[in-house]
C-alpha cells in the first residue's frame, strides 16, 4: 500500500511546502512552527488521499498489485478506502484545531477547499480527471502551486505575487515530469486504455509539449527581475538547466528511435523538478 500512495509524490508535495513557508521567513516574518508542521501533515495527506482515491476508483479490469487475487484486490481496495476517507477527516480535524486557534485566515481556507476539490476530482468518478487526460495537470498544479500556498499563507498570512513566480515554472517542470511517467508506462497504459495526457496527445504532439513545458519555466525565472525581484534570489533555478537540457536529449533520442533507458529519464526529470524546488528553497532559507 506503500507504493499506491506515490512516495515520490510525497516527497515533491514536501518540498514545495517547504519552499512555501520559507518565502515569509525571507520576507521577515518569523516562522510559526505549530502551523507549518500542522500544515505539512495536511498536505501530505492530501496527496496521500489523491494516489489512494485513485486507486480505489481505478476500473476493474486493472491490477492493483501484480499477481493479486480477486479477493486481495476486494480488501485491498476497501482498506485503502477507508484509509482514505481516515485521511480526510484528519485534514479537516487540523482546519478545525488551526481555525479556534485563530490561525485559519480565509486565503488558507479557499487553498484548504481547492485541495479538496481537486483531490476529489483527479480520483473520484463521475469527473476523475486522471481518466480523461487531465490527471498529471491536476498532480503538477496541487504539488507545485497548492500546497505551496498553503505553506506560504500558514506563516505570512496573505497571499504574495512572489509565491506565483516561483510556483508557475514549477508547473511546468511538474507536468513535464508527470509527462515523462507517461513515456515509460505507455504500454501498460495502451493495453489497460487509460486516458493518460500522452495517449490523448499522442507521441507526436506530447515530445514538443515535453520540450516546450522545459523551456517555458527557465524563460519565466529568467524574466523575474523583469517582474521586480532580484536575480540573486531566482538564479539558483538555473543550476538544474543542464540537467533539464539532458532531459530534452534523452526524449529526443527516444522519439528518434533509440532505445531507451527509463530509470535515467525518470530520475533525471524526477531531479530537475525537485533540485530547482531544493535549491529556490535553500536560498530562502539562508537569506
Amino acid at each position: 500500500m506503500l507504493r499506491l500512495s506515490r512516495p515520490l509524490n510525497l516527497l515533491l508535495a514536501a518540498l514545495t511546502y517547504i519552499l512555501g513557508a520559507s518565502v515569509p521567513a525571507y520576507l521577515g516574518m518569523p516562522i510559526q512552527t505549530l502551523p507549518f508542521v500542522l500544515g505539512l501533515v495536511s498536505v501530505l495527506l492530501a496527496q496521500a488521499s489523491m494516489a489512494l482515491f485513485g486507486e480505489v476508483f481505478r476500473p476493474h479490469n486493472e491490477p492493483l498489485i501484480e499477481g493479486e487475487t480477486p479477493q486481495q484486490k476486494e480488501t485491498l481496495r476497501s482498506n485503502m478506502l477507508y484509509i482514505s476517507v481516515g485521511m480526510i477527516a484528519t485534514i479537516a480535524s487540523i482546519i478545525f484545531i488551526i481555525y479556534i486557534n485563530h490561525a485559519l485566515v480565509l486565503s488558507s481556507f479557499i487553498f484548504y477547499l481547492s485541495s479538496f476539490i481537486l483531490v476529489f476530482a483527479y480520483a473520484i468518478p463521475p469527473i476523475r480527471l486522471v481518466d480523461l487526460g487531465f490527471g498529471e495537470l491536476t498532480l503538477a498544479a496541487h504539488i507545485a502551486y497548492v500546497v505551496p500556498t498553503i505553506g506560504f499563507l500558514f506563516q505570512a498570512g496573505e497571499n504574495h505575487r512572489l509565491l506565483f513566480v516561483l510556483a508557475t515554472p514549477l508547473i511546468a517542470l511538474g507536468l513535464a515530469y508527470f509527462l515523462i511517467l507517461n513515456f515509460v508506462s505507455f504500454q501498460s497504459d495502451q493495453k489497460y486504455q487509460r486516458g493518460t495526457l500522452l495517449r490523448r496527445l499522442t507521441w507526436e504532439h506530447a515530445v514538443p509539449l515535453h520540450h516546450s513545458l522545459i523551456a517555458f519555466a527557465y524563460v519565466m525565472y529568467a524574466l523575474a527581475p523583469m517582474l521586480g525581484f532580484s536575480f540573486n534570489l531566482i538564479w539558483p533555478a538555473f543550476l538544474t538547466l543542464p540537467f533539464a537540457v539532458f532531459q530534452i536529449i534523452q526524449l529526443r533520442a527516444i522519439a528518434n528511435g533509440n532505445p531507451p533507458n527509463w530509470k535515467l529519464l525518470t530520475s533525471t526529470a524526477l531531479a530537475v523538478f525537485g533540485l530547482t524546488t531544493y535549491f529556490l528553497t535553500l536560498t530562502f532559507w539562508l537569506r
